[in-house]
C-alpha cells in the first residue's frame, strides 16, 4: 500500500473548455489498468466542449448544479450526490450553471476521448429540464 503522489491542480485548456475549469487527478491507472478519476471544478458558465469517450464516462456531482446535455437531447440539471452515466461514443457536454460553481468527479477508462467543437452560448442557454426539489 502507498500514498500516491498527485500532480498539481491543472487549469484546463481553452481548446476543450469554455470558461475557467481546473482538474485534480485522483487516480490514473498504469497498465494494465485503464481507470481514470479526476476532480473537476468549473466556474459559473464554464463547460466542456462537445466530446465523447470510447468507453463511456460517469460523473459524480459533488457541489453546485451541473448542466449536462447529450447531442440532440435536452439540457438537464444534476445536483450533489447525483450520478450521471454517458455511454461509449455518445457526444455530450457538461459544465456549471450560470450562477454557481460546480464540482464533479469524472470517472472513465483509457484516454480515448474525441474532443469536438465548443458548445455555443445559444446551446448552453437553451431550454433545460427544471431542477429537482432538494
Amino acid at each position: 500500500m502507498e500514498i500516491i503522489q498527485r500532480p498539481a491542480t491543472a487549469k484546463l485548456p481553452a481548446e476543450m473548455f469554455t470558461g475557467d475549469a481546473w482538474a485534480d487527478v485522483i487516480y490514473r491507472g498504469e497498465d494494465p489498468s485503464r481507470a481514470r478519476a479526476n476532480m473537476v471544478r468549473f466556474a459559473p458558465c464554464a463547460r466542456t466542449a462537445w466530446h465523447s469517450h470510447g468507453l463511456g464516462q460517469t460523473l459524480y456531482i459533488v457541489e453546485g448544479i451541473a448542466l449536462i446535455q447529450s447531442r440532440g437531447g435536452e439540457i438537464f440539471e444534476a445536483h450533489p450526490g447525483d450520478v450521471v452515466f454517458t455511454p461509449a461514443g455518445e457526444e455530450h457536454w457538461h459544465g456549471a450553471s450560470p450562477d454557481r460553481f460546480m464540482a464533479h468527479i469524472a470517472l472513465w477508462e483509457g484516454d480515448d476521448v474525441d474532443w469536438l467543437e465548443h458548445v455555443t452560448d445559444a446551446e448552453y442557454t437553451g431550454p433545460r429540464r427544471p431542477a429537482r426539489t432538494p
